[in-house]
């Protein structure tokens, strides 16, 4: 029976429900559209299905590789040099090793230049492992597998990177889309599918997307043999949430919207599968628009370095100028001394250092060899080590256990280790709303119904409350026992595992709170990991069928048939016979439609204008029943009961 009912779930087109009204082609004349075609900035033509004409001028388009190295074999060695030496320590050290190429350096010139290889080549080196690391995710990327239509209703697996603008592709369920597509058609009827956009725009929530009514047809493999069309759109551009253009097919033409547009790095959910063809491809897609090239990033430590290099330096250039100076005093009163009889003291006037002719080119001479000598002021190794230090820790963030993902089964990815030092330094943070710092999970904790409150079960934010309003109320019990003042007693209520429900008010209505109905929660119930996920309500009145024996029983069956109706959700089968899973495009309507099953109300089928409920009523037991559809908008779904 259970192997039936699968097949017979797999038969259900589930969306035949949504007929979206609000993502069809606007029924406006559609002259302003053509108008645009043609013209700068919407003068891209894609031949559906006939890639091999996009492989020649002026309809050849880039490859679908996509690169986001910072740098190649020909730009590396200059391009990371120049990263190496906007360093201020790197720079003086350069300077030091060109003056040790002259007669002019107190030292062996290999004693200055060694050393300055050893520091930038290891940085480079550091450079070099982590771009290679990029390559290699960019290389996993381009190389999933995508089918691809070779011709004759024939659909093979191509890597990414071989797709091509006009390719027909069909995506199955969550799989990410290769380019950017145009929905052709979809596994259910009316051609709707279901988007995760989380890479694009970190919205969890699923976006329903419509292919145009005349490729509705294209539903299976062989239909797509003799499938030609040609689409007029806009030019590449980073905009996600607009497009504009035209899809000639059998000699009509079908506006088009981004209602009609799977864009890169998006996830095809809910649904079996997509057709859909090549529009924009690699570096043209709108994902890949918005992203930036790699940067040179420099965290604040590093740049507070260079500052304390500035500083050194000033210091070395001070000292310097003090031991040139002195230098040019002393040989310039050693002119005077040959007068005397002390021969052995005076200076050779050969020597450049040393003239006593030439003060000024021997105060010269001695500031650049002072430059050189006192050049331990500046630490070469410490960017040596700070690079050391960074690697180790990008290798330690890689292996670090508690960050490992086991709902997607990933480990956490340094890209770079040039920031290790910025993790957990946030100090400003900029949020259009609350979903974009949390997990944005939604739990059905309490309900009003015809103005009584039920519900309202306890986490660890009540907990924590709980306990430090409890260690208040024990540190001004000890306080008070400890005065010997009067004599009065003082009664102190403490919160217990029995009542801190009751205390904290969070279970129950006010007027039900001294029922002896009610029952408080116990900490291990409150502790224990709950088997539902988005279901957190505890109240005895509703649970297990019980609120059938309520007065007001006919006001919580609305309640919970609304709860189970208007909504855009999908069920989907689940390990346990009696239950369902449930997605839809927002959070909150998955867990009403969880709320709505355990409180009895079953959402378990639809088509194009029916939704089935399996009830539980009060008199008859466990019954179907079917509501016809009237309209849908956004947060609000109008439905009225089918009588037989």
């Amino acid at each position: 029976m259970r192997e039936s009912s699968r097949r017979t779930n797999r038969k259900i087109r589930w969306s035949n429900l949504y007929t979206f009204p609000c993502f069809r082609p606007p029924s406006a004349d559609p002259d302003p559209i053509k108008s645009l075609i043609g013209r700068p900035g919407f003068s891209r033509v894609v031949f559906c299905n006939k890639p091999h004409l996009h492989r020649m001028k002026p309809h050849k388009y880039p490859t679908n590789y996509v690169s986001t190295t910072k740098y190649n074999v020909v730009t590396f060695l200059p391009r990371s040099l120049i990263e190496q030496f906007r360093r201020v320590a790197n720079l003086y050290f350069l300077l030091v090793a060109g003056l040790s190429c002259t007669s002019w350096s107190p030292f062996a010139r290999y004693s200055q230049i060694i050393p300055l290889v050893i520091v930038v080549g290891i940085s480079m080196l550091k450079e070099a492992v982590e771009d290679w690391h990029r390559f290699l995710q960019d290389l996993e990327v381009n190389s999933r597998l995508v089918k691809t239509h070779i011709g004759e209703g024939v659909f093979v697996e191509k890597p990414w990177q071989q797709v091509s603008v006009g390719d027909v592709v069909k995506v199955q369920k969550d799989q990410y889309f290769p380019s950017d597509l145009l929905l052709l058609s979809s596994s259910y009827e009316d051609g709707v599918c279901y988007v995760e956009t989380m890479n694009l725009d970190g919205e969890t929530n699923l976006k329903a997307k419509r292919c145009v009514e005349a490729t509705l047809n294209l539903n299976e493999d062989d239909s797509m043999s003799k499938f030609e069309a040609t689409i007029y759109c806009e030019d590449p551009n980073p905009n996600l949430y607009s497009f504009v253009g035209n899809l000639e097919f059998q000699n009509e033409s079908h506006p088009l919207c981004p209602a009609q547009v799977l864009l890169r790095d998006s996830k095809l959910r809910n649904t079996e599968y997509i057709y859909g063809a090549v529009i924009f491809s690699g570096p043209d897609t709108k994902a890949v628009r918005n992203s930036m090239k790699s940067p040179s990033k420099r965290s604040r430590i590093e740049k507070k370095m260079d500052h304390l290099i500035y500083f050194l330096f000033s210091m070395l250039l001070m000292f310097s100028l003090v031991t040139s100076i002195a230098s040019a005093l002393l040989v310039s009163s050693q002119k005077t001394s040959k007068k005397t009889n002390r021969w052995y003291l005076r200076l050779q006037d050969k020597n450049l250092y040393f003239g006593p002719s030439k003060p000024v080119l021997s105060a010269i001479m001695q500031f650049t060899w002072s430059l050189q000598l006192y050049g331990y002021l500046i630490p070469i190794s410490l960017y040596v080590s700070f690079e050391v230090v960074k690697v180790l820790q990008a290798v330690f963030i890689n292996k670090d256990i508690q960050m490992f993902d086991e709902a997607t089964c990933q480990s956490v990815r340094a890209r770079t280790s040039n920031l290790n030092e910025e993790l957990g330094q946030v100090s400003i943070i900029l949020s259009d709303k609350t979903g974009t710092l949390t997990c944005n999970r939604m739990e059905f904790r309490k309900c009003s119904i015809a103005g009584v409150s039920y519900g309202g079960g306890l986490n660890e934010v009540d907990l924590a409350a709980s306990r430090r309003i409890n260690s208040d109320m024990v540190a001004r019990r000890s306080s008070v026992d400890e005065s010997d003042a009067t004599s009065q007693s003082i009664e102190i209520c403490e919160f217990s595992a029995d009542n801190i429900g009751t205390e904290m008010g969070y279970i129950g209505a006010p007027e039900y709170l001294g029922s002896p109905n009610f029952k408080n929660p116990k900490i291990s119930d409150v502790h224990r990991e709950y088997s539902i996920k988005g279901f957190n309500f505890r109240d005895n009145r509703l649970m297990d069928g019980r609120w059938t024996r309520n007065s007001n029983v006919y006001d919580i069956t609305m309640s919970f048939r609304v709860m189970a109706l208007c909504h855009t959700g999908v069920p989907i089968e689940d390990d346990q016979a009696d239950k369902l899973k449930f997605e839809a495009e927002s959070p909150e309507e998955v867990a009403f439609l969880i709320a709505s099953q355990e409180f009895g109300f079953q959402f378990c089928k639809r088509t194009q204008s029916v939704m089935a409920l399996k009830e539980l009523d009060p008199d008859l037991g466990s019954v179907v029943e079917r509501y016809s559809l009237g309209f849908l908008i956004p947060f609000l779904v109008l439905f009225s009961r089918l009588f037989p």
